[in-house]
């Protein structure tokens, strides 16, 4: 622990040093357990709305609180960076041939771009205070930066389980810094979803079994991005175009009117061959062209495979047999997953 002459007003000058680096909110929690946070984590988990994920599950000791997974943290500095997007997010929901990839991925991958910021922070404040001791961590760690952001009041979690800033709506990736310092906490942000349901009646899939919880194993973004194997039939036309990821119940938050674009960093800034790309060429891509095209992309994690199945019923959704074209190839695709997803295509193109 550091303490002393040197964290005088710390808390305030961490603040400027983050807004100067690009980031949008930033605040100041305890590094100490909260019950309340960890019993509705254990339910959620013990209630299987985590889907396939196993490793929550696995990690849910080091998830619980930030001391969890670094005993010797003593506060948390969250942050938030904007993408708030300049085109509306639900512009393409009626485009047969053209794909809706979620706006945060549309951009450079915010792991690269939020870590290379903490890490300057980071940097600044070891020098600020000889002696401290901080890791930094941006969605790669069982770290939970959403209930950490509401508890050091850079907003709070909305209906749809995500971060809501009253400042920059529903579009923020989030960070956070541990340390040994002892920090002021923030305020904890009050919940202002009121009476809203936007958000839950949005949702394609009924993902909300109740407001403020999340199944998983429903929501497209799960779908899409975390789940191998075929998707089931019963959310395949629900997925509409939408081949990764999905910001429906974001994009319908009223708060988001006071979002701005002009605070969102430029490495986010969409690429112009994704804010619309074409299903028929999306189609066509091999391994090495896949590569190619989502280089510096969060959306190569998932794969050639895993993305052609979610193109395959986009277009068994598009209601466009000229895609036909492209679809019937894949049947005999290498990878059994696409050729079966392949063939579902075709059997509702014709």
């Amino acid at each position: 622990m550091v303490n002393g002459p040197a964290t005088s007003g710390l808390e305030e000058r961490i603040g400027a040093k983050a807004k100067e680096l690009g980031f949008a909110s930033v605040g100041f929690t305890t590094a100490a357990e909260d019950p309340l946070r960890a019993k509705r984590l254990e339910e959620w988990l013990g209630e299987g709305r985590h889907a396939t994920m196993e490793w929550m599950e696995n990690r849910l000791h080091h998830r619980r609180s930030p001391q969890g997974l670094w005993p010797e943290a003593k506060s948390v500095i969250a942050l938030g960076m904007s993408y708030a997007p300049a085109l509306d997010p639900l512009a393409l929901e009626e485009a047969g041939t053209r794909a809706r990839i979620s706006v945060y991925a549309q951009g450079k991958d915010y792991h690269d771009v939020v870590k290379k910021r903490l890490k300057a922070l980071a940097r600044w404040l070891v020098d600020a205070v000889p002696g401290t001791e901080l890791k930094v961590f941006v969605d790669t760690a069982p770290v939970m930066e959403k209930p950490l952001g509401e508890a050091s009041g850079i907003g709070w979690q909305g209906k749809h389980t995500n971060l809501v800033s009253p400042d920059h709506g529903s579009w923020l990736f989030l960070g956070a810094i541990y340390t040994t310092l002892e920090l002021q906490p923030s305020t904890p942000h009050r919940d202002q979803c009121g009476s809203c349901r936007a958000c839950l009646d949005s949702c394609p899939t009924d993902a909300f079994p109740n407001a403020y919880t999340i199944d998983a194993g429903r929501c497209i973004s799960y779908l899409t991005i975390e789940h191998k194997g075929p998707i089931a039939e019963e959310f395949r036309a629900p997925l509409g175009n939408r081949i990764y990821g999905c910001d429906d119940c974001l994009a319908v938050c009223p708060w988001n009117k006071f979002a701005s674009e002009a605070y969102a960093a430029s490495e986010f800034l969409p690429r112009a061959e994704l804010t619309a790309p074409r299903l028929a060429e999306l189609l066509a891509l091999d391994d090495a062209g896949f590569r190619a095209l989502f280089s510096g992309s969060p959306i190569k994690r998932i794969g050639r495979d895993r993305f052609v199945r979610n193109c395959l019923y986009a277009a068994g959704n598009s209601g466009e047999p000229s895609l036909l074209t492209q679809v019937e190839p894949l049947i005999k695709d290498a990878d059994p997953v696409v050729a079966e997803a392949a063939a579902w295509a075709r059997a509702q193109l014709t």
